[in-house]
């Protein structure tokens, strides 16, 4: 790691009595940093709604398609992944240091595992940066103020928020928070964004998924999460189904109910 690559937190207390979103994420994905009881809740969501290891899956590959684009084309150079999760091949700052070394990373979560993994999260190209940021993405003050420690807020940044912000139950203190990121973002910044769209059967797996002892996470029309995006410009294809954002490979099977979009603040 360089100098400017850091952990900001306290040391890490982890429960592994109750379930956390990104224990229970990883053991969709395959992974294995995850504790029984995360295990016994993503088995249990997996057998009343299938899809659910599509949506992980689907979500690690348009996080990468959109990272590359903003990246590649878009000419983006700084990425704030709010919601980090635990690390993954084809992490963040991975894919955006393929397509432009010199790219500056700021992770952030509140999950203390995630903490324990930071190093994992810290390994930057010596021609750019990483840091984390332990905080609560609500806390937008905190976050945008420790992050300026590794990104220039006067140059465009990729706002991420993947598979994230139904954990802000409220549409409107959700929608508030967006808000409040992408104002203390220049002109050229953008929003990548995915979230579950609101069905029966998801309907029926939030509530599972809560009733499981995990944080709740909510399900959203489709107009709602669309509405994240106002006053942004959407990139192409525009929004819709994340298997069909830009996808690099045939589309097998049918598209997955969690919805996202790349816009840009002009």
């Amino acid at each position: 790691m360089n100098a400017e690559q850091q952990a900001t937190a306290p040391a890490a207390v982890i429960d592994t009595s109750t379930p956390h979103s990104a224990r229970v994420w990883n053991y969709w994905l395959g992974g294995k940093d995850n504790y029984p009881v995360d295990r016994a809740l993503g088995a249990r969501m997996e057998e009343m709604f299938p899809q659910i290891i599509d949506i992980a899956r689907a979500s690690r590959r348009f996080q990468a398609r959109a990272v590359r684009h903003v990246a590649a084309e878009a000419g983006i150079r700084q990425f704030l992944d709010l919601g980090t999760g635990l690390p993954t091949a084809d992490a963040t700052h991975e894919v955006a240091q393929r397509a432009v070394p010199e790219a500056r990373i700021v992770y952030v979560d509140n999950d203390p595992i995630v903490l324990a993994h930071a190093r994992a999260l810290l390994v930057s190209r010596p021609e750019g940066a990483t840091s984390y940021v332990h905080a609560d993405l609500t806390d937008a003050p905190k976050v945008l103020r420790e992050a300026a420690g590794t990104l220039d807020l006067t140059q465009p940044v990729a706002l991420m928020l993947l598979s994230t912000l139904g954990h802000v139950a409220d549409d409107d203190r959700a929608a508030a928070l967006v808000r409040s990121y992408l104002d203390a973002l220049p002109a050229g910044s953008c929003l990548i964004l995915c979230d579950t769209i609101e069905t029966p059967e998801t309907r029926a797996g939030s509530d599972e998924y809560a009733s499981g002892g995990a944080l709740p996470y909510v399900s959203r029309p489709a107009e709602v999460v669309r509405s994240f995006a106002d006053g942004l410009e959407l990139v192409e294809p525009g929004f819709g189904s994340i298997s069909l954002w830009r996808p690099e490979e045939p589309l097998t099977g049918e598209p997955v109910e969690q919805w996202g979009f790349v816009a840009v603040k002009r």
